[in-house]
């Protein structure tokens, strides 16, 4: 007489299950607890080159150290100072987020920033003429991460606008990326209106000096202690800093507090970064930076170093591939809209803040922020999910970011484009939303994918490098 299985079995089962869903189905009608991998073959056109990267020798020893430079990086506010100064940006220069773009390509939030920072500079007296100039190839546009610098949203920085400057004395890298203006009608969703350009001269008047004296007073801040710090209190880094942002200011507040200034700048400017809940974005994201700098131009690695959109391409870069970029066009964010806005007013995605899920946070540590979801749509056991789907396609984990709720587990960390390739998950991102239409400004914020091609033929160049 046979036992039946499950006579044997000290517990019911729990079965897992790859590939067609009939199988997982069939085992649910007959109440067995199903764990279902989402999983699907490559596509055909890619099987060849995956079977030479995944057969690339290097490769594994490759990401090893990818991942080891990436946690090992360090990231320390140093200053606070101007972009003509700190980046060597010429007058009538603009970077942008995303890979390169020409103006006659341009999304509308992108072009609505880069008219306003026109204004701004004073380089033109009214949009239509900014917008003449820059239809006109009489000023040059480059990506930020050019020069290892990020944006968020449309990106634009200008040689007049104030950036922070960290440091990772650990790989000699330097990042930068500008003030953040707060949410609303700001220049980085593309409004230029004049409230938007008062803002931004009194941040380059007032708010920037302020923080230049309280950081050179201060002394270095450690921006990767803050980031480990605000994944323990419920933020994922990229569309929720609350925690970052108050702890940030909490330890510039001593020395903004006794900067040289009127007591009403001083005031205001208190104020202002302590209302700004996404204050800590733009330190967070050069942090990021500074971390997927350390894996670039590692023969062999697979290991994504940069994620980043410019409104209408979505870019990649590897660690195996040095600056080539590899795009695709940029999907537009499902999530929850403000005030009156729809679907139909949003942007594709747009903003070189995807840097936050390359380097292992943002949409890769959303368990650590299931509050999140308030913001950019979902519920809990998405949140969770997403970030445990995330170590299916990442070469391992971060040493400092942990999620408290999967027992401290590090972070997702080092997205690896053979794994992308391989099992059809695409990086999950959090983001905000831009309108459409130059100068509407933000409209909501969402959840947002990749497009699968720029894994396909970062792939393919992945397979084209030779062995040493």
């Amino acid at each position: 007489m046979t036992t039946p299985l499950h006579g044997l079995l000290e517990q019911d089962p729990v079965v897992a299950t790859a590939g067609a869903g009939m199988f997982a189905e069939a085992l649910r009608e007959q109440a067995v607890v199903v764990s279902e991998a989402d999983w699907r073959p490559p596509p055909e056109e890619s099987v060849e080159a995956l079977g030479r990267v995944l057969a690339d020798r290097r490769r594994a020893e490759a990401n090893t150290l990818a991942l080891q430079r990436m946690t090992a990086a360090g990231a320390d506010l140093v200053d606070v100072r101007p972009a003509r100064e700190a980046l060597g940006l010429e007058r009538g220069t603009f970077l942008h987020a995303g890979p390169p773009i020409a103006w006659e390509r341009a999304s509308g939030p992108l072009r609505g920033a880069l008219v306003g920072a026109v204004l701004f500079e004073g380089l033109a007296d009214t949009p239509e003429e900014a917008e003449q100039q820059l239809a006109a190839g009489v000023h040059a546009l480059e990506p930020c991460h050019h020069r290892d610098a990020v944006g968020p949203m449309a990106g634009v920085v200008s040689p007049s606008m104030w950036v922070y400057e960290l440091r990772d004395e650990v790989h000699d890298h330097t990042s930068w990326c500008s003030l953040n203006e707060g949410l609303g009608k700001v220049l980085r969703y593309g409004a230029y209106g004049p409230e938007v350009i008062e803002r931004l001269h009194w941040m380059n008047t007032v708010l920037g000096p302020l923080l230049q004296q309280a950081v050179r007073a201060r002394g270095p801040v450690d921006i990767k202690a803050v980031i480990a710090q605000m994944l323990q209190m419920g933020d994922e880094g990229h569309n929720r800093n609350r925690a970052g942002s108050l702890m940030l200011l909490r330890e510039l507040l001593p020395t903004l507090i006794t900067a040289d200034g009127s007591s009403a700048d001083i005031a205001e400017a208190v104020r202002f970064s302590g209302a700004n809940e996404h204050f800590f974005l733009n330190l967070g994201m050069p942090a990021c930076k500074l971390s997927t700098m350390a894996a670039e131009a590692i023969p062999g690695s697979t290991v994504v170093t940069t994620m980043a959109r410019n409104g209408t391409d979505f870019g990649i870069r590897t660690a195996g591939t040095g600056d080539r970029w590899f795009t695709g066009p940029a999907n537009t964010p499902e999530g929850l809209f403000l005030g009156s806005y729809g679907p139909d007013d949003a942007n594709p995605d747009i903003g070189d803040s995807a840097i936050t899920e390359t380097a292992g946070i943002g949409g890769f540590a959303m368990a650590a922020a299931p509050a999140i979801v308030k913001f950019v749509g979902g519920d809990v056991p998405f949140a969770l999910q997403a970030t445990q789907t995330m170590y299916e396609i990442t070469v391992g984990e971060h040493t400092a970011y942990q999620v408290p709720i999967l027992e401290f587990r590090g972070t997702p960390t080092g997205i690896d484009v053979a794994a992308v390739v391989r099992t059809g998950i695409l990086p999950q991102i959090n983001t905000g939303m831009a309108g459409r239409v130059a100068g509407t400004g933000q409209v909501g914020a969402g959840l947002v994918n990749p497009p699968a091609e720029c894994f396909t033929a970062a792939l393919e160049a992945l397979a084209e490098q030779p062995e040493a």
